[in-house]
């Protein structure tokens, strides 16, 4: 039965800047672990694209803050969280097959503290723990003719056989970060400290050492994905309402850090988004 939190892209486009448009030129399906993986995977996602000659699209996407590994016909690589704006440009033909990994989730497979991989892109076989996936999943992704429902499942077969049997320090930090993501109200490191039950201090150490970053930059991360969301799918937006919804202090803090994430001022990015679902 598919996971409930694994949404179409139409239901959850958050972190795909400008999703209308960019509906118009790739395909992005998702699909959900199953059995032992999901105590790791958030997600499974595939990217396909088909321009015509010489048509060129970048894309720019607000990465969750989670690794994803990436496979392409080239190669794959492990993108640790990326505190920036990520693009892709796309041409011709192609995909690309994304392992998304749970907040904190990719600690097990990973030699060192996750704040490591921050900002960082690195080859898949830097990765000992995952490194023959490339092998395996690679030349699947490069045949275009094999379905997306079957580079899921190999990639969910791998990851179950590699799954550690003890419950592991970095699934606690998980939890934590989850109820960040799933609980709105949640807008201040104190209110999920409180949440967790744990003190701000280990709260911080924990999502430093297992997510890659701090507590409040992924707080403010899922703020901005839930601005971006509303300005997407709303005609008419109420910026003061919104900020306020979002815990911010006052309009001026939203636009501030809504410009620095997304590229655009709001009522600009609105305007493209609605241009975009025209």
């Amino acid at each position: 039965m598919p996971d409930p939190q694994v949404k179409p892209v139409q239901d959850d486009s958050r972190g795909i800047v400008n999703p209308a448009a960019a509906g118009t030129v790739f395909r992005l399906d998702r699909f959900p672990p199953t059995g032992a993986a999901g105590r790791f995977i958030d997600r499974y996602w595939l990217s396909t694209w088909r321009l015509p000659p010489g048509v060129r699209h970048e894309q720019q996407v607000l990465v969750h803050p989670v690794v994803n590994v990436v496979f392409e016909a080239h190669g794959a690589v492990v993108s640790g969280v990326d505190t920036g704006r990520f693009a892709v440009t796309l041409e011709g033909r192609g995909r690309a097959l994304g392992i998304m990994f749970r907040p904190a989730a990719f600690a097990p497979f990973s030699d060192g503290p996750l704040s490591a991989l921050t900002d960082q892109t690195v080859p898949l076989a830097q990765v000992p723990a995952l490194a023959d996936l490339e092998a395996t999943l690679v030349p699947l992704v490069g045949d275009l003719d094999v379905p997306g429902e079957q580079l899921a499942a190999t990639a969910d077969a791998a990851i179950a056989a590699r799954v550690p049997a003890e419950r592991q320090d970095c699934e606690t930090t998980t939890e934590w970060a989850e109820l960040a993501v799933g609980d709105r109200e949640l807008t201040r490191v104190e209110d999920l400290a409180r949440a967790a039950g744990v003190g701000i201090r280990t709260l911080q150490r924990a999502f430093t050492e297992h997510v890659g970053i701090g507590p409040k930059w992924f707080l403010r991360r899922y703020r901005l994905y839930e601005a971006g969301e509303r300005i997407a799918h709303d005609e008419h937006v109420d910026w003061s309402v919104l900020a306020a919804d979002l815990g911010y202090a006052d309009q001026a803090h939203l636009t501030r850090d809504f410009t620095a994430a997304f590229g655009l001022p709001p009522a600009q990015y609105a305007a493209t988004a609605r241009d975009g679902r025209r």
